[in-house]
């Protein structure tokens, strides 16, 4: 029996105390996914090339803003570009894995974008 590699995730919490999590790299995206709950928050880039950030337990509208600046400050687009990121905020029960997918990559069912703005992923990296 192979045995499931414990995987250290990116961690923060929001001024309200939630935790998120994110991936750091595709296999970590995969067990950072397969641990979400139904119906808690999941945020990734528009674009490809960052990490699944998952908000624990019931998010407000400040904590997915956090969440969405730490998920901005992380991904490929940001690194590349250093201008506003395009973030897709979504529920567990809207993520779906189908065969020949790669390591780390989800389809989505729904989900609503928000613009994370340039001043707050360099606030955010300040502190």
């Amino acid at each position: 029996m192979k045995s499931e590699k414990k995987v250290k995730f990116r961690e923060f919490a929001t001024s309200s105390g939630k935790i998120v999590l994110a991936g750091k790299d595709a296999e970590s995206n995969e067990q950072l996914i397969s641990q979400v709950g139904k119906n808690e928050d999941i945020l990734h880039t528009a674009n490809p090339g960052s990490p699944f950030v998952n908000i624990k337990g019931k998010a407000n509208k400040q904590d997915i803003k956090e969440a969405s600046i730490f998920c901005a400050s992380k991904s490929q687009d940001w690194r590349d570009n250093k201008k506003d990121v395009k973030i897709h905020v979504f529920k567990g029960v809207d993520t779906y894995k189908i065969k020949g997918m790669k390591t780390g990559t989800f389809g989505v069912k729904k989900h609503k974008t928000i613009v994370v703005k340039k001043r707050d992923v360099e606030e955010f990296l300040e502190n």
